[in-house]
């Protein structure tokens, strides 16, 4: 019997004291954001929608920020998460690699979001703002920033993609119950919002649409700012405590992962639990690391490395990322917090330097894999969190094929616990697969043929 423990976890005195910026070590340097006439901007041309404290980490090539203890004090409410020994779940494979998922469903909110939602309330809240917009897909991103600012003492407006807000109604309540105002997106509260009911009163929304209305709010105030859940290069930053604590507690168990796996819609779980063992490899260490993400929405698999913007509007400047197309409008899938166009700058850049490996899953196989994960280890994952324990299923059989006791990391990102309706269209036979059709992808990428390319 081993006496590797099922649950690895650290002390509140060994959580991670600094946040861990992958810009210091890039071989080659990030492309910067630029306007449409292929110019960098500068700080000055995000003021307006961001404070200059998190422009500041945003631009940053400073190996290591540290974390304030404000926000230490907040994350310690979760924090250190705990690392599991899926042990069950090798057991039901009959494989000879060992699993190990960082649950980060632990928070309150019940995803990683809090771990960027509380930095970005409180960098907000220090620099004089008292009100913050932002948008929401399947709910986890507007339900931690609900939270957050509850928690730090400022406001929050959230702009709900309507696919989402219809079928996942308790994400509504929570941020309710945390303070928040959430309206469906699009809406009929912002001039981009009225222009697409206008002309597609039955549109299900898109986190562009969602994005485009919460910024054209937050910049008609002084008071106001927008707070984005992914995609920036600060928001990666801020999640990398994940992959920091995973490193330390794998260490405890002498244990380095051969294969890290997370699921990505815009890049935040994907990389804080990837970017410090990216690191790692930059600097020679022998490590695969893959992204999963829905084939109805293929961003890193059939996306072109373009410069877009991440909103429909194009009020964001252009980023040089994986893209469908700012206008792309993804299908009703259930992982609704995949459904973005675009992939964040850093993780589309580590995919262009051959630095991690991309896949992409149908959904039934994503569900198919949810419900062996539940009823071997217990918990309901969400939707999103399914494709990357598709893709451990997959590298664990392959293990048992060629006979390898490979050690595999996952992100749990989240539990399912607000997304049981996929569950129940699923097991009722209601979701099917929808590989997303090429001819909906190249009108989609139309739209960036007066895009600068990246160079």
């Amino acid at each position: 019997m081993s006496t590797e423990p099922t649950k690895i976890l650290l002390t509140e005195d060994e959580m991670p004291r600094q946040w861990y910026n992958i810009q210091a070590d890039l071989p080659v340097p990030l492309p910067p954001p630029v306007g449409m006439n292929g110019v960098p901007i500068g700080p000055d041309d995000l003021a307006r929608v961001f404070p200059m404290n998190l422009i500041e980490q945003e631009m940053s090539t400073e190996r290591w920020i540290d974390i304030p203890d404000e926000i230490q004090g907040i994350l310690k409410l979760w924090r250190p998460s705990p690392l599991y020994r899926a042990r069950r779940l090798e057991a039901a494979l009959g494989t000879p690699a060992k699993i190990y998922y960082k649950n980060e469903g632990v928070s309150p909110a019940g995803s990683h979001k809090p771990n960027t939602a509380v930095a970005q309330a409180w960098y907000n809240k220090q620099f004089g703002i008292k009100y913050l917009t932002t948008e929401t897909g399947a709910g986890q991103w507007g339900s931690a920033l609900a939270m957050s600012c509850k928690l730090v003492g400022i406001e929050c407006k959230v702009f709900m993609v309507r696919i989402s807000f219809d079928q996942k109604p308790f994400r509504k309540i929570m941020m309710k119950t945390w303070g928040a105002d959430c309206i469906p997106s699009p809406s009929m509260e912002t001039a981009v919002g009225r222009k697409i009911l206008s002309e597609m009163p039955d549109t299900p929304g898109s986190l562009a649409i969602a994005i485009s209305e919460a910024i054209e709010q937050a910049v008609e105030r002084e008071d106001t700012r927008y707070a984005l859940g992914s995609v920036l290069n600060h928001v990666m930053m801020h999640q990398t405590i994940i992959g920091l604590e995973a490193k330390k507690q794998l260490e405890k168990v002498g244990r380095y992962p051969d294969v890290v796996i997370g699921c990505a819609g815009g890049g935040s779980n994907f990389a804080g639990i990837s970017f410090p063992f990216i690191c790692d490899k930059i600097h020679g260490k022998e490590v695969r690391i893959i992204a999963t993400e829905p084939e109805a929405c293929p961003t890193l698999t059939r996306g072109p490395y373009v410069y877009d913007a991440g909103d429909v509007a194009k009020m964001t400047p252009l980023l040089p990322m994986h893209s469908l197309g700012h206008g792309f409008i993804p299908p009703a899938i259930h992982a609704g917090g995949l459904r973005y166009h675009g992939m964040a700058p850093l993780v589309s850049h580590v995919r262009q330097l051959g630095l991690i490996e991309a896949n992409s899953l149908p959904q039934t196989e994503c569900y198919e894999a949810a419900l062996l994960f539940a009823h071997t280890e217990g918990f309901i994952p969400a939707p999103e969190t399914s494709h990357a324990i598709a893709e451990t299923i997959r590298e664990a059989k392959k293990a048992k094929e060629e006979g390898k006791e490979k050690v595999i990391l996952m992100n749990w990102s989240g539990h399912g616990l607000m997304d049981l309706q996929g569950y129940d269209a699923f097991m009722s036979g209601k979701i099917s697969d929808y590989p997303l059709p090429e001819e909906m992808l190249q009108r989609s990428l139309d739209a960036l043929k007066d895009h600068p390319p990246v160079a």
